[in-house]
């Protein structure tokens, strides 16, 4: 408690610093002069990004590499939507933020005052939960609640909409040591009968496969994962946001499923007799078509969310709960299990050797799968961040994941713009990590304005640039789907990058042949700030392997077929 009152602003700041925030990503605006000015004093670091939108996914990408809760801050109006999208990312993918917003002074709420929105009715479907705060003494227990219901649970964003009064009004500040929410209860243990249950239709199985999600890495239950599938010797494949969460160079390891995973992956899947779902929710880009997905697999579904349960899929079993603590006990039930046979895994190591990932390799043009895999060789412990399209399934085929938090993108959402400012938010929770965004040039284009960002505030990250000149990924689908009527997709000679680069004094790199590739990349890893290579790759290169929008999971397109 403080000894005398003290402002709404600054006891926000004095919030902050109780839950361990370190960063703030945000854009000012006049209803938040109050706050923005006890930021002024404050050892909180603030980081001036050049659109709200980035704020979030800054945010965003900071919570994913770190596991903490990520902080964005915008002003009334404007500057509150334009956190909409980066807020809806966060809901899609499970990520904790918690987005303070300026509002008007709640007198003149809902009198369409200046630079007003009703930003708490415009979220309500894509946050957890959010507030608007009325009176300046309730503050201190909404910011407790706050980073408590974003970061249990299945993890997302909280909004809390903060009047200009309430910024300006006095009370005596107390810090609440502990919150408890009537209602909501995050932690609901676990059911030992399912997990014995469980234990049993694993032991009953000959053909099981697991299948992990983003759940996996949220709970920090990779070590499990990998204990489970060496224990069991069932192969192990991930849903793009589950990337990282089982190491991919472990011969168990069947890397991605679904519309461009490997053909492998998919086979196994649909001859499996038992799926064990953890934290992944079935979305469509992994199914399929649903009525076709998996036949003849009982499905054991472990998540802590229970509205995930039967809503794409039947499950023959749930298991609801933190997945830390089901495998763990699960694991403890499968301790003296017997060998399985291993024909399971002949077959799948006979799928892995006749339908490897594979491009055609040029000595003329770059091919994109090749930067993928010239950054992996460079730099194998890198943080990977992606934008959306043929970049991001190139990044997530060809880079060889270990390690959970080492694979940031948009999943849910599909997010162009995303993989830029999220780099910078991974760089600035783990400075010393090498942290490389793999861009396409389209979506590259729509947040560039934050190289001012990595400029002024001396933040170090790699854009690779796969520039085919071409909105790829619908350019892709208008080849393949609709007779080659490129409607609108191509961006050709949009801008220079390398120029783009030096107008803020960073480092622009061009590489034009497959041999200039190492040079760029080892020059991009050894200059002292952002470095955006401009990789002109083949535009003419799609992604494979490929499960047509509406197709079951092994009908796929392959490179011989598809020309």
């Amino acid at each position: 408690m403080t000894d005398t009152p003290i402002s709404g602003a600054k006891a926000l700041i004095n919030c902050l610093k109780n839950e361990g925030v370190d960063t703030i990503f945000g854009y000012p605006g006049g209803v938040l002069l109050p706050l923005y000015d006890e930021l002024y004093d404050s050892d909180i670091n603030h980081i001036l990004v050049r659109h709200e939108q980035c704020a979030a996914h800054a945010a965003d990408g900071y919570a994913r590499a770190t596991g903490k809760v990520g902080v964005c801050l915008a002003t009334s109006g404007p500057g509150a939507t334009n956190l909409v999208t980066g807020i809806a990312n966060a809901y899609m993918d499970s990520t904790p933020i918690v987005a303070i917003t300026g509002q008007v002074p709640t007198p003149m709420i809902g009198n369409d005052a200046f630079q007003e929105a009703d930003i708490t009715g415009i979220t309500l479907p894509i946050t957890k939960h959010n507030y608007l705060v009325r009176d300046a003494e309730d503050l201190p227990w909404v910011v407790k609640e706050a980073f408590y219901i974003a970061s249990t649970g299945r993890p997302g964003p909280v909004l809390i909409d903060l009047p200009k009064d309430i910024t300006t009004d006095e009370f005596e500040f107390i810090y609440p040591k502990k919150t408890h929410l009537r209602g909501y209860h995050p932690d609901v243990g676990i059911d030992e009968d399912a997990v014995k249950r469980a234990a049993s239709m694993i032991l009953d199985s000959e053909c099981p496969v697991i299948y992990a999600g983003g759940g996996v890495i949220i709970s920090d239950s990779s070590s499990e994962l990998l204990r489970l599938a060496e224990t069991i010797q069932a192969p192990v494949t991930t849903t793009l946001l589950g990337i990282g969460a089982f190491p991919q160079s472990n011969k168990l390891s069947l890397r991605m499923l679904g519309m461009h995973g490997t053909k492998y992956a998919n086979y196994a899947v649909q001859e499996s007799d038992l799926l064990i779902a953890i934290g992944a929710r079935f979305d469509d880009r992994v199914t399929g078509k649903i009525d076709a997905f998996a036949p003849h697999a009982k499905v054991i579904h472990i998540d802590i969310d229970p509205a995930e349960i039967r809503k794409n899929v039947r499950v023959d079993l749930p298991v609801i709960g933190d997945a830390k603590t089901i495998l763990q006990s699960l694991n403890s039930h499968l301790q003296k299990m017997q060998t399985r046979s291993g024909a399971w895994l002949g077959k799948i190591d006979a799928w892995k050797k006749k339908h490897p990932l594979s491009y055609v390799q040029s000595d003329d043009v770059i091919k994109p799968q090749y930067v993928i895999q010239e950054i992996h060789r460079a730099c194998p412990d890198a943080i990977i961040v992606t934008e959306v399209g043929q970049n991001q399934m190139w990044a997530a085929q060809y880079f060889q994941f270990e390690n959970p938090r080492t694979f940031i993108t948009s999943g849910g959402l599909g997010t162009m713009g995303y993989g830029f400012p999220a780099a910078i938010g991974a760089k600035v929770g783990c400075p010393d990590r090498t942290v490389i965004d793999i861009a396409g040039d389209g979506s590259f284009q729509m947040v560039s304005q934050e190289l001012a960002t990595v400029a002024t505030n001396n933040i170090k990250v790699i854009v690779a640039i796969l520039n085919n000149s071409y909105l790829g990924m619908v350019r892709q689908w208008q080849e393949l789907f609709f007779d080659e009527r490129y409607s609108y997709t191509d961006i050709s000679q949009s801008v220079d990058f390398v120029k783009l680069a030096e107008a803020y004094n960073l480092v622009g790199i061009r590489a034009e042949k497959p041999s200039e590739v190492p040079a760029a990349i080892s020059e991009a890893l050894s200059a002292d700030r952002t470095v955006v290579i401009d990789f002109v790759v083949d535009p003419t290169e799609n992604v494979f392997p490929m499960v047509p929008a509406g197709a079951a999971i092994n009908e796929i397109l392959d490179p011989e077929v598809a020309a």
